[in-house]
């Protein structure tokens, strides 16, 4: 039998459970402590829930950083109130603290020992000024319709002490809890501080239009995705009011970067009220899943904020029997800068496909294509694989599995498909060597997966 080998404790790590086997002990030399013990020693409290050390040991704190975010994954009350205790002490004296509390995962792994060593302060919250001594980062994801106990203890903390303790939340996920309870949390949150927000609640457009005050005033946020929001069963008059209230938030989210919609339903024949009200020039615009009008498209390639994408993505949303000149002109805006570019299941047939050639063939800076799940000829595969021959960039390629490689009734031949793809393998390195180009099916009604027809592995893989 295998023996697993598991990596042997630090020697540090060896001094600090060693120190905490006489508490006592540990508490009284905490002035005399190395500071590069005091990371793994807080750990190993931490852990074995030494509350009495904890709570000195963050008076005594020698760095500007507490990170508490990869040891909240497995709390106890006990532990986390002698933090806050440890605190309270500070703040109780009249201390001045001269380090954040971090309850983040991101900011977590740059707070390791040797990045805490050093003493620069680095300004990652736009609020710091100066007048809280105490500021709290945290990542907050709200899954459940009511928040944990440790949540719900953290919060009333940072209430009570109103004036002492900036709690500062750069990424916040809402993905199921009332709006009634994220109110409540919202109110406590800086939302300036606030940086990217995903909203994933199957939420009705009257009820995003109740969130809408909230989002602008998060002046900073940088990136925002919204998903599953239904304008179904109210009249033209309340969606056109709601979708208002919504899109004019957009003028005050001056740093806005990446927006991702995804089911999103009011946007159809809208698209055109939110563009306009975009101030900056977007980086990533993620439309998936929608339903848009044809007058939509074109006002895609109109605005200014779109003019610098390095990211489009149109996976879902259904181009069929529309004109994709407007998709020429928005490909020819962004050519230069364009890294990214996902048209999977848009319904593109033969006839439209042309339009968009000439323009994708002069997206040099392109490095991950997806046509997949569009219903195309063999013909027309072989002509769009001619026009990416220039793209030098590209490093990921994945195409629909020609219209041939189905039988009457949509099923696919598995055979045919083989025999296919292994032609257009041949034909794409007689013009080409792509690092990676992938033939793929429409999805199996059985087993929801594409099957697929890998270069690498010159064979048909399911």
């Amino acid at each position: 039998r295998k023996m697993s080998i598991r990596t042997p404790p630090r020697l540090l790590e060896l001094a600090g459970r060693s120190l905490l086997r006489d508490e006592a002990l540990a508490i009284s030399t905490l002035e005399e402590l190395p500071t590069e013990l005091f990371p793994p020693l807080f750990m190993e409290a931490f852990s074995r829930r030494h509350c009495e050390a904890l709570k000195l040991m963050v008076q005594a704190w020698p760095f500007l950083r507490l990170p508490l975010g990869s040891l909240m994954k497995r709390p106890c009350p006990e532990t986390f109130q002698a933090v806050l205790d440890g605190l309270d002490a500070l703040l109780t004296h009249g201390v001045r603290l001269s380090f954040w509390m971090v309850w983040s995962e991101a900011m977590a792994r740059r707070c390791l020992p040797n990045a805490m060593m050093n003493r620069k302060p680095v300004q990652d919250c736009p609020r710091m000024r100066g007048q809280q001594p105490l500021t709290v980062f945290i990542d907050l994801c709200l899954k459940n319709r009511t928040l944990d106990e440790y949540f719900t203890c953290l919060f009333l903390w940072v209430k009570q002490r109103e004036g002492l303790v900036h709690l500062c939340c750069k990424k916040l996920k809402m993905l199921g809890m009332l709006l009634h309870n994220i109110r409540n949390i919202l109110k406590t949150v800086s939302l300036d501080c606030i940086q990217e927000v995903e909203v994933n609640c199957n939420w009705t457009l009257p009820v995003l239009a109740e969130f809408t005050p909230y989002l602008g005033q998060m002046r900073n946020l940088r990136k925002l995705v919204l998903s599953d929001i239904d304008s179904r069963y109210i009249s033209p008059e309340q969606k056109k009011e709601f979708v208002t209230q919504f899109t004019s938030q957009f003028l005050k989210l001056c740093y806005l970067q990446k927006l991702y919609m995804n089911s999103v339903s009011f946007l159809e024949g809208h698209l055109d009220q939110l563009l306009s009200c975009l101030k900056t020039s977007l980086n990533i615009l993620a439309i998936t899943n929608c339903v848009l009008l044809e007058s939509d498209l074109k006002h895609l390639s109109k605005y200014p904020s779109i003019g610098q994408l390095k990211t489009l993505d149109l996976s879902g949303t259904r181009l069929a029997n529309f004109s994709l000149v407007p998709l020429q002109v928005l490909l020819e805006k962004v050519a230069a800068t364009l890294e990214y570019l996902d048209l999977d299941d848009c319904g593109i047939v033969d006839s439209q496909v042309n339009a968009i050639l000439p323009a994708l063939s002069r997206c040099f800076e392109l490095t991950t294509f997806s046509f997949r799940g569009n219903p195309i000829s063999m013909a027309t595969l072989e002509n769009l694989l001619c026009h990416t021959i220039r793209l030098n960039n590209l490093c990921l390629e994945l195409y629909p599995a020609p219209r041939e490689s189905y039988d009457v009734r949509g099923i696919v031949c598995r055979s045919r498909f083989a025999q296919l793809g292994a032609e257009l393998m041949g034909r794409v390195r007689a013009l080409r060597e792509p690092e990676r180009i992938l033939f793929c099916t429409d999805y199996c009604p059985q087993c929801g997966n594409r099957s697929l027809y890998d270069l690498e592995v010159d064979r048909c893989c399911c």
